[in-house]
């Protein structure tokens, strides 16, 4: 076996790495990992130089992982930026680092990509000895599933809140999930769908190869004008979303809202096997509830009629738990590279740990289902 690093997801065949992986992340597709690097959306000026992980024997991969030089701690949603001021203050360099993630993309996935537990160990061990080859100061892993996670029990352990929609109960329509809601909640949905209405708010839902040229460019614009509006960096390319629309047709979802044919606001979805994805919002005008049906009912609906059990709308938001979306943890790893840190922060991981499970029980507390019981 050997170890080896990639500067550029291109210089591993598609099929090649998507066989590393069961399909059901979209995010973990090659045509979603290339198609940021082929569009102009990784930039090393902007803290984003890919160094993909493998594992060959030969021409075959055994494992792999995404993987990202970083200069700054911008588009991860894993904030770690009192670490860097606080080795900063010490005299010492927090950056470069080196990230397993995917980019600009807070969604929880596998990280390690091998057939067997053995081989992800292997990559593992090979990440941490090129990351002390290459005096890097540490190795991160983002938003890991449980089995991911156990492969690094020795590396530190965070922890973030997100809020998420479940059909465990098997839902088969939107009422029937409304009826599971306490009556104050059930009643303020309604008022919001009905504001929209009165609007004259037409909602088209369109996967990437039923969408116009125009309708992807509607989306990119409404995705530029609400970051504009924030005074954030929009890293995201148009030839990147109309990449999306070719290559993973049937994975990108947009819910464009429209009045007189004219797009006044719409969200940006991806879909995997069991689990949609909200990604992207933008509204040109300010109508009562519209963020709410684009974003949160549309996605909702669209998972009852497709038997998708898992709705993940993003990051943050705690007005998402009145809308049914309720508070799910997720993990990440973290590992210095330098003997003896690590025990540095553990009891900073351990403290928010602890925090983040008091909060997910507390807001758990305030359940919108009538039949909630509290894990």
């Amino acid at each position: 076996m050997q170890f080896r690093t990639h500067a550029a997801l291109a210089e591993i065949p598609a099929a090649t790495w998507d066989r590393m992986h069961d399909g059901r992340n979209p995010f973990l597709a090659h045509a979603f990992v290339d198609g940021l690097e082929r569009h102009g959306c990784l930039r090393a000026d902007r803290g984003w130089t890919p160094l993909h992980a493998a594992l060959w024997e030969g021409d075959e991969l055994l494992a792999a992982a995404p993987g990202y030089i970083k200069g700054n701690s911008h588009g991860e949603f894993v904030f770690d930026h009192a670490w860097a001021a606080a080795l900063e203050r010490a005299g010492r360099d927090y950056y470069p680092k080196w990230l397993f993630a995917i980019p600009y993309t807070p969604a929880t996935g596998p990280r390690w990509l091998a057939a067997d537990a053995a081989h992800r160990r292997a990559l593992i061990a090979g990440i941490l000895e090129t990351a002390r080859r290459l005096r890097l100061f540490s190795v991160h892993a983002n938003f890991l599933e449980a089995a991911d996670d156990a492969l690094t029990p020795d590396w530190l352990a965070r922890s973030d809140v997100h809020f998420h929609w479940h059909n465990d109960a098997g839902w088969r329509s939107f009422d029937e999930f409304l009826a599971a809601l306490h009556p104050k909640k059930r009643k303020n949905i309604l008022r919001e769908r009905r504001q929209v209405r009165a609007a004259g708010i037409e909602l088209r839902v369109l996967h990437g190869d039923q969408a116009r040229a125009q309708d992807i460019a509607d989306m990119h614009a409404l995705y530029l004008h609400t970051f504009a509006g924030k005074g954030n960096l929009a890293t995201l390319t148009l030839a990147f979303f109309e990449h999306l629309a070719q290559a993973m047709p049937r994975a990108l979802l947009l819910v464009l809202a429209q009045r007189d044919g004219q797009t006044l606001a719409g969200a940006l979805f991806l879909r995997g096997t069991d689990t949609l994805y909200g990604r992207y919002w933008g509204s040109f005008e300010d109508i009562p509830g519209l963020h709410f049906e684009t974003c949160y009912y549309q996605g909702i609906e669209y998972c009852l009629r497709e038997g998708l059990r898992h709705f993940d709308p993003g990051a943050q938001g705690e007005h998402k738990l009145a809308r049914g979306f309720l508070p799910t943890l997720t993990r990440s790893r973290h590992h210095f590279i330098e003997p003896g840190l690590d025990a540095a922060f553990d009891r900073w991981c351990a403290d928010e740990r602890a925090a983040n499970e008091r909060y997910r029980r507390a807001v758990l507390a305030h359940s919108p289902y009538r039949n909630q019981a509290i894990p």
